[in-house]
């Protein structure tokens, strides 16, 4: 933990490496250690909005730097620690003020806590007086201790992260501690996590810089393969493996290292045959590759594919030329051996400074400080206590005892004392009433649910939808199936998922028992289009629902009259697949096999010109990832149950409610002001001239009315958006209005009324064709609502759906599976008041990833000429909208081709004066000859469904963004 974030990874006994990891925003495809970062440092902020007490990402700085460093920076972390005892001023370093020479101020700190806690406590006293609760203040050092509550669960994200989420138990780990601002809160984070020793080395504050002069020369040879592992490929891969180490063990031998100082890491990178999830798996002297993959596989992913072959990428030798001799586990060895001295006088000890006044959960307790350095080996410091060194301040908490080593602190449960349950019982002391602390502490923890279950969904999934491009959500709903936390998953998931889980509410109404699990996507059940399929589990206790998670995923295809499921020329919703208003797809823990059949291959074949799915196996293989990241799911919520009691979880999940329909109250209080009181209005038109109209009235209570009457009739194909898509719209551009730390939930929508017109565009009857709707219309509404409120100009108002592929076939009984692939493509965003907007990115309800080329060429008969940016596409204005992008595919064998997109016709409109930005262009180049540039090019509109020859190319041209502002 240091200035302005904390970095987490895992050992156990082998780096965790990983060859692609995004940061900030930015994805680097390299080798790189598996390093989670979160802005949780030294320097974070603390801020309240919202009802929310919030940590970081914003930072002080290095300049001014927190509050206390004299330069008027403002609240951090450090200010927090400082004011509660944790940092001793009188023993840093006189570093600070406008000249560097002066004190850590802890009156500067105190002072803007106390101006801080007079907002926290008017506040929530307003919130606890509505809801006829009993208001204490909160005192200053609370509040300073709540923030510090607060960063220690925004750091046990990221580690539940790496090892929860990835099959290990948390609690079987010790926690190694480093970084200048770890040492304060070592204790309190493996609290939370259950973990019971930490170590914490003498050279912590410069541990990294520590490390650098103790690391390994490290070499690293790669090649590729495309070999199926067997006994036949053994020897072969071993051999090229050998010649790679020859390689490796040469570039060291170059630099000086013998043979006593180099050893080799083997590696094959492996997957299951149809899957794109690779296993680096290193070569172990026990047991063959193959069975290591398995045993990983297994641990990862919690399941084996038996009978699928098993694929290796490419092969690597890391080989490393160790400088300095490091003994592992030394200190292990140390414990072991070491003589004790536990400290009954501190005052009597030659490293005893004096006794200083610290704060913890329920008041000041005097602490001991001592000197790091006149402490020996085997001296044991009892909590509460401060440790110092020159560069560290390490925090021993109450019931926690610090053993010295020659090289470590090593921080340990007092065995005497049950801590973990204090701890536990701790929290159980909880109650229902409002508290600005544990609402954000529990802000953390729902959200961490629907992480997981995300993860869950991501490894155990199959297909290159869900699996690559990340085309799922995952969400927990409280018992009236209302959105209480989602991860940041597809947009237009969010407002809809509640919908779907109401309705089965009405639909099994007293027919839901332990072990059901529901499927529904049909539009009128809460679905957004027909492939994305939702399952839904209710969790109960005593027979009684208290909880529902559910996870919604695009399936590659559900049949219907093209591969891919997203047909452009679909008229009715019997042609875009297989539909449910809902079933049970597990009865009492039984998977049903037979209904799922039914549901995929046989019902929708029954229509004209349609088939059923076209690649059964992946699709039910996805839909049991998905009761697997429920289940995952219903876990975490008995967990937290058990911990804070099931009355303290289901009141904050409310409290966590109210808190977003305040903050979007404001929002549109806000905005009537800024607009006078008046009506807002906006329209734009989809490429068939089909109208969205909008009128938001808004009242002097923050209560709004989003009337889409005016909005064309449904049309005669797939572009109608069911209600759940127009909610979800509402909550997105909702959520995104407000400039503040904001859980999305139901919330966001209790202010909100929405009249919309029946058999309309966005209220279609019961069997109209929607695919469109989900991924274009959707997108227009962003472009409206954003626009109505002047926040933003148009995007590229569109996902820009490309699919393709090849219909099942049946001979002679047996059944050859066939395949659809489906992707959407970036585009321009628009420019608001005060960015420009960005070029080639996923825009609004969309935030799926493009598959990786190489996954694309490897797994499709298909070329990718080029995927760039399509310069100069943005609206011009005094900010620039995004540009958008070229797309080229050429294709290998014959097959079926559709695309579904928009602004081909209509340019997305700049705003405040801005400029255009450019439609979109979609083309078939289609070869005419044997010659590489013989083509006719042909404009395929917005909508057409095609089949391709080998050789033919499509281009596709997203539109851009439009610009704000005028020159």
């Amino acid at each position: 933990m240091g200035g302005t974030s904390t970095d987490v990874s895992r050992f156990d006994g082998r780096f965790d490496h990983v060859y692609e990891a995004t940061t900030a925003g930015v994805t680097i495809q390299a080798p790189q250690l598996n390093i989670n970062t979160v802005a949780a440092g030294g320097g974070s902020r603390l801020l309240f909005q919202n009802g929310l007490m919030t940590v970081g990402p914003e930072s002080a700085g290095a300049h001014p730097g927190p509050a206390c460093y004299r330069k008027g920076g403002p609240l951090a972390v450090t200010d927090a620690n400082l004011l509660l005892g944790r940092l001793q001023a009188k023993h840093f370093p006189w570093i600070f003020g406008p000249s560097e020479n002066q004190p850590l101020d802890v009156d500067a700190a105190r002072s803007l806590f106390f101006q801080l806690a007079q907002n926290i406590n008017s506040k929530t006293s307003a919130e606890r007086d509505l809801l006829g609760q009993y208001h204490e203040d909160k005192s200053v050092e609370d509040i300073a201790l709540g923030f510090l509550e607060v960063a220690n669960e925004t750091m046990c994200r990221p580690i539940r992260a790496l090892t929860e989420a990835k099959g290990h138990d948390v609690q079987q780990h010790d926690l190694a501690c480093f970084g200048g601002a770890g040492g304060q809160h070592a204790c309190a984070v493996a609290d939370n996590l259950g973990i019971r020793r930490v170590f914490v080395h003498r050279m912590a504050s410069v541990l990294s810089a520590y490390g650098l002069a103790l690391a390994e020369v490290v070499h690293e040879e790669q090649a590729p393969a495309a070999d199926v592992w067997s006994a036949i490929t053994q020897n072969a891969l071993s051999s090229r493996l050998d010649e790679l180490t020859k390689v490796c063990q040469s570039k060291l031998y170059s630099q000086g290292f013998s043979d006593a100082q180099i050893r080799f890491d083997r590696f094959l990178n492996m997957r299951y045959d149809g899957t794109d999830t690779s296993i680096m798996v290193p070569e172990s002297p026990s047991t063959g590759f193959g069975t290591s993959f398995e045993a990983m596989h297994h641990q990862e992913f919690g399941f084996v594919l038996h009978g699928r072959d098993i694929v290796v990428d490419d092969l690597r030798v890391r080989s490393m030329g160790a400088q300095t001799e490091v003994k592992y586990g030394q200190v292990h060895d140390e414990l072991q051996q070491l003589h004790t001295n536990p400290i009954s006088c501190p005052a009597s000890h030659p490293a005893f400074v004096e006794n200083a006044s610290v704060y913890f959960r329920g008041g000041f307790r005097k602490a001991a400080i001592f000197k790091f350095d006149l402490l020996v080996p085997g001296d044991i410091v009892a909590g509460p206590a401060i440790i110092l060194d020159s560069n560290n301040t390490v925090l021993v908490e109450p019931e926690w005892m610090a053993t010295v080593t020659s090289t470590q602190l090593v921080l340990e449960r007092d065995s005497t004392k049950s801590g973990v349950d204090a701890e536990k019982q701790s929290r159980q002391r909880i109650t229902t009433d409002l508290d600005p602390i544990q609402l954000s502490v529990f802000s953390h923890r729902f959200m961490a649910i629907a992480e997981q279950m995300g993860r869950t969904l991501e490894k155990t999934s199959t297909s290159t939808n869900i699996k690559e491009r990340l085309d799922f959500s995952c969400a927990l709903f409280d018992p009236a199936g209302n959105l209480v936390a989602n991860a940041p998953h597809i947009p237009v998931h969010l407002g809809s998922m509640s919908h779907a889980v109401q309705f089965q509410l009405d639909r099994f109404a007293g027919d839901l028992v332990e072990g059901d699990v529901v499927l529904a996507n049909h539009p009128q059940a809460g679905g957004s289009h027909l492939p994305d399929i939702t399952i839904i589990t209710p969790v109960f206790r005593d027979g009684v629902a208290i909880f529902f998670v559910a996870s919604r995923g695009h399936h590659s295809d559900i049949g219907g009259i093209s591969p891919g499921s997203m047909p452009s020329t679909s008229k009715e919703l019997f042609q875009e697949g297989a539909s449910s208003m809902g079933m049970k797809i597990v009865k009492q823990g039984v998977f049903q096999e037979a209904d799922v059949r039914h549901f995929l291959l046989e019902e929708p074949a029954k229509h004209a010109e349609c088939t059923g799915t076209r690649n059964y196996r992946d699709v039910v293989s996805d839909l049991k990832a998905q009761i697997a990241a429920n289940h995952r799911g219903i876990t975490l919520v008995r967990a937290l149950c058990l911990e804070y009691g099931l009355d303290v979880v289901q009141a904050y999940m409310a409290h966590i409610q109210r808190t977003a329909e305040a903050a979007v109250r404001a929002l549109l209080i806000d905005t009537r002001k800024r607009h006078g009181g008046s009506r807002l209005c906006g329209s734009d038109s989809m490429d068939d001239g089909s109208k969205i109209v909008l009128a938001v009235t808004i009242d002097e209570y923050g209560s709004a009315v989003f009337d889409f009457s005016g909005t064309s009739p449904e049309v005669y194909g797939n572009i109608n958006a069911p209600p759940s898509v127009t909610y979800s719209a509402i909550i997105y551009c909702l959520r995104c209005m407000v400039q503040s730390e904001l859980p999305l939930n139901q919330g966001c929508l209790a202010p909100v009324r929405v009249v919309i017109p029946k058999y309309s565009l966005l209220s279609p009857s019961p069997n109209a064709a929607v695919v469109g709707g989900n991924v274009l219309t959707s997108q227009r509404l962003c472009d409206v609502i954003l626009s109505t409120f002047g926040a933003a100009a148009a995007s590229q108002g569109c996902m820009n759906n490309l699919t393709f592929g090849i219909p099942a076939t049946e001979a002679d009984g047996l059944r050859q599976e066939g395949w659809g692939y489906y992707e959407t493509i970036a585009g321009g965003h628009g420019a608001g008041p005060t960015w420009d907007g960005q070029s080639g990115v996923h825009t609004h309800m969309t935030n799926t990833r493009i598959t990786d080329p190489e996954i694309l060429e490897r797994r499709y008969p298909v070329i990718l000429h080029q995927f760039s940016l399509r310069e100069n596409t943005g609206g011009r204005g005094r900010h620039t909208g995004g540009s958008g992008c070229v797309r080229d595919i050429e294709f290998l064998k014959a097959m079926s081709v559709s695309l579904l997109t928009e602004r081909r016709v209509f340019s997305p409109p700049g705003l405040a004066g801005g400029e255009h930005g450019a439609c979109g262009v979609n083309q078939w180049k289609r070869r005419l000859s044997g010659t590489d540039d013989d083509f006719q090019i042909l404009n395929l509109g917005s909508k057409n469904t095609f089949f391709v020859s080998p050789g033919d190319h499509v281009v596709v041209m997203t539109p851009g963004g439009g610009g704000y502002g005028g020159l």
